[in-house]
């Protein structure tokens, strides 16, 4: 019986030393510097005006083949005059993104007719 108590007191001294020993210290990362990113280049507000015109150009051209063959899209209107209204108002990235959206419709708008009608 005295041997148990005695091993018992062994192992909850190894457990209680083991719980006690102090943690090692974290070894901390080096801080890299922050990283100054160069600022991007700035558009020339006359090269982005330019644009914006081209792409309107090209989505009137697409909108009037879509309405020809009676493919035109509501939204692809909508996106055509909103461009429209945008280059007016010389808002060149707004002009372009409308621009873009109507072309893509009246493509869309004109692929459509490939396919068979409604059963």
């Amino acid at each position: 019986m005295l041997e148990r108590t005695r091993l018992w007191q062994v192992l909850i001294g190894l457990f209680a030393a083991a719980c006690a020993a102090p943690e090692p210290p974290a070894v901390q990362a080096p801080v890299a510097p922050p990283i100054v990113a160069a600022p991007a280049p700035a558009r020339d507000d006359n090269a982005l005006a330019e644009e914006a015109r081209a792409l309107l150009a090209q989505a009137e051209t697409d909108v009037q083949r879509a309405r020809a063959r009676r493919a035109l899209w509501l939204k692809a209107w909508e996106d055509l005059l909103a461009a429209r209204s945008a280059v007016a108002a010389h808002d060149s990235g707004a002009a372009i993104r409308y621009a873009k959206h109507a072309s893509a419709l009246a493509q869309l708008g004109l692929e459509q007719l490939a396919y068979p009608a409604v059963q």
